[in-house]
């Protein structure tokens, strides 16, 4: 039986400031969850918490037991800081 393939992903997470990028190399057959997990991104950073923080790949929204693709970009994302619609409500408000 042949051993599996690594894979190569990249994981994003991005901060007011600071772009956070990191290229890993995990088993062929590896979720979202065992990624961050083995990326230490948890450690450097931790107001994440993935029971509140959404995360997805190519921007779009995943759960975290989604099987990885070679070359899939993990993004970590922070919850909003305003409600869009009510940031443009406030913005032509103003013109």
């Amino acid at each position: 039986m042949a051993e599996k393939e690594d894979i190569s992903v990249e994981l994003i997470y991005i901060k007011p400031g600071s772009q956070n990028r990191l290229t890993l190399k995990l088993a062929q057959g590896s979720n979202i969850n065992q990624a961050i997990n083995r990326s230490g991104v948890l450690s450097h950073f931790p107001e994440i918490d993935l029971k509140v923080n959404k995360v997805g790949v190519f921007s779009k929204i995943q759960p975290l037991d989604t099987l990885l693709c070679e070359g899939d970009r993990i993004e970590i994302y922070r919850p909003l800081e305003a409600d869009p619609k009510e940031a443009r409500r406030r913005r032509a408000k103003n013109k």
